[in-house]
């Protein structure tokens, strides 16, 4: 919407409505010593055609570096389309729907994720998007609580789950005196860079409401998603899977983990059409057993028939109103992030089941590529020997924070230093590959890394 300044007799007017003289006078109670007369580090204004080649100018200092970093934020192939439609202002501008009726189109296209989201977690329900990745995770967690509503109140969260999401889910639920117990990880044999089932087992965990299982975990690596759920089942605990979705177009859905499958389901929908900008924004998934739907956090989407006969879509079995109850609320995080659902779906729709299957595969492909060319540099090995998605981690020979800094300086975005997270594991980064890299790609970064070692 342009904006359009008052004319001079509109100002006269408004002032002398509300008996003022100037519109200095209305700022009578600022002291003279902290106002100033002019911004004087602020450049004269600019005319458009300067402007843009300032701009272009600025961008063009930030390049395009070469990405092998993940953690939580994936570059992938974003096919033109997706953006294209979703940009439209029929999507681009439209809020959450409040009035269902007159937001046939947003539900729809709402109803259409949520669908897709159950047939990829393989869940019997799916709501309409949270904050992000770690919000959701905390939402889960609180969504557990209230399911089981027995016991003490305390999560398992093994330590492999990413670090922001472990400090997100503190912050939240620790308000609400739920304690979150950190499960480690094992440290050498057929389990290591994961939880090894036995070893919990044999620990003395106490009572718990639910069990946190990263799948793959931050690592990059597999966990034994089988043994962890039916062993949380036993003790009479639900199971939250923690996923990226991309992975499950080649992995089991968690709602065929173990005998009975994963309870909840949660997880960052940024690698489905969403790119890297900054840190954000993204979206949070969130999905679960039809049993549990009546706990769920946020919107949910229905399919109707109206009196006529037609096919329509609504909200469903709660209303908005629930969410701004304040402790009575079934949560307090409510607002679904339409824009980048609609960037999902319509990414989904146009990959479709091959498609996606395609992208993980190579994404799969590049990494174990990357992982044979940079293991074959002296001093550099694989920190964890078991299976892994698309991320790996590797022990280095030099400190990784120094690695990824140098290797800044020739446009190449190394990886993820695990130091400052997990000391105990000495020099070690995580890197990534997906569908987007090359095998030059790879071949630049090994000679930049092998260079810098040297």
């Amino acid at each position: 919407m342009p904006f359009i300044p008052h004319s001079e007799a509109d100002v006269r007017s408004m002032l002398q409505a509300i008996g003022v003289g100037s519109i200095e006078d209305l700022f009578d109670e600022i002291p003279a010593s902290l106002r100033i007369s002019a911004l004087e580090r602020v450049p004269e204004g600019l005319g458009e055609m300067d402007v843009t080649r300032l701009m272009k100018e600025r961008a063009a200092q930030d390049g395009t570096p070469l990405c092998f970093a993940g953690a939580g934020a994936y570059e992938h192939h974003i096919p033109a389309a997706v953006w294209q439609v979703v940009s439209r202002g029929e999507f681009y501008s439209a809020y959450t729907p409040y009035q269902a009726e007159a937001s046939q189109g947003t539900l729809q296209l709402i109803y259409e994720y949520q669908t897709m989201l159950t047939r990829l977690t393989g869940m019997d329900v799916s709501n309409a998007s949270l904050y992000d990745g770690a919000t959701a995770l905390a939402e889960a967690a609180l969504m557990a609580e209230r399911c089981v509503r027995k016991g003490p109140r305390r999560i398992l969260v093994p330590r492999s789950v990413h670090p922001a999401y472990r400090k997100t889910l503190k912050t939240i639920v620790e308000l609400q005196d739920i304690a979150v117990v950190e499960v480690d990880i094992a440290r050498d044999g057929v389990h290591a860079g994961a939880v090894d089932p036995a070893a919990l087992a044999q620990q003395d965990v106490g009572a718990f409401t639910a069990l946190v299982i990263p799948q793959p975990n931050f690592f990059g690596a597999l966990e034994d998603v089988d043994a962890l759920t039916d062993w949380a089942h036993a003790q009479g605990a639900l199971v939250i899977a923690l996923v990226n979705p991309m992975s499950l177009a080649v992995l089991k859905p968690p709602r065929e983990w173990g005998a009975a499958g994963a309870d909840i389901v949660c997880g960052d929908g940024q690698p489905l059409g969403v790119p890297l900008s900054s840190g954000g924004p993204y979206f949070g998934i969130l999905a679960c057993r039809q049993d549990l739907v009546r706990q769920m956090p946020g919107r949910i989407v229905g399919r109707t028939t109206d009196l006529d006969g037609k096919e329509g879509f609504a909200l469903t079995l709660q209303a908005r109103e629930q969410h701004i109850r304040r402790a009575k609320a079934t949560s307090n995080i409510c607002t679904n992030q339409g824009l980048l659902v609609t960037a999902a779906t319509i990414y989904l729709a146009l990959l479709g089941p091959e498609g996606l299957h395609r992208v993980a595969c190579a994404s799969m492909n590049n990494t174990r590529a990357l992982r044979d060319r940079l293991t074959a540099i002296d001093g550099v090995q694989v920190l964890f020997d078991r299976p892994v998605f698309h991320e790996i981690a590797l022990k280095l020979p030099r400190p990784a924070s120094e690695i990824v800094e140098r290797l800044a300086g020739d446009r190449i975005v190394a990886g993820y230093a695990l130091e400052e997270d997990y000391p105990e594991l000495g020099d070690a980064l995580l890197v990534c590959a997906t569908e987007t890299k090359t095998s030059a790609d790879i071949e630049r970064f090994a000679q930049a890394l092998a260079a810098t070692l040297a």
